[in-house]
């Protein structure tokens, strides 16, 4: 009897803790969905105003408007996702956004000067992904190198423990993996 009331508080406690799981995750999903959204309408209001605009300057407008809801969207669902892989992806497509901005500016050069300026473009979109890139390579490398502080410092610890004797060193030891969580 008491094994199975056990159980049942456990599994309706378990069930509770999904319950919260699940709101926050609807939650989450929802703004999410609002930040879509809002990227909708505030592509469709500025594409609205490019059509006051004729030649290269519609050309760019509908660019800059595209790229801005591109970002926007990348970023709601870098936001959403929250993993290092959705901030990367999100700051490429920004990138990537710029860059579509930056080749329709051109497109108002001729000849050599419009060579040069697609050039540039290039160079800098290059570059933002690059960028975008080794943030995440260094992100990684400098958690290594935390971890490997961490256990460095923990060894030192434990290193200081074992020149103690009795309950001292047991009570040292303890503390050292606490602190350290070991």
């Amino acid at each position: 009897m008491k094994k199975t009331l056990a159980v049942l508080i456990v599994g309706l406690g378990s069930l509770g803790v999904l319950n919260l799981a699940q709101a926050s995750s609807s939650e989450a999903k929802e703004a999410y969905r609002t930040a879509k959204r809002h990227a909708d309408e505030t592509y469709k209001d500025a594409r609205a105003k490019c059509n006051e605009l004729s030649g290269n300057p519609k050309e760019v407008c509908i660019a800059e408007a595209k790229a801005a809801e591109t970002g926007s969207k990348a970023d709601a669902e870098a936001k959403y996702k929250n993993t290092t892989k959705a901030y990367l992806n999100a700051r490429i497509v920004r990138a990537d956004g710029e860059f579509s901005v930056a080749k329709e500016k051109c497109g108002a050069k001729t000849g050599n000067e419009k060579q040069l300026c697609l050039e540039e473009a290039r160079a800098v979109h290059t570059k933002a992904v690059v960028d975008a890139k080794s943030g995440k390579e260094i992100r990684e490398v400098r958690k290594e190198a935390a971890e490997e502080k961490r256990e460095a410092d923990y060894k030192v610890e434990i290193e200081k423990c074992e020149r103690l004797g009795g309950s001292a060193k047991e009570a040292c030891i303890a503390a050292a993996k606490s602190s350290f969580g070991k």
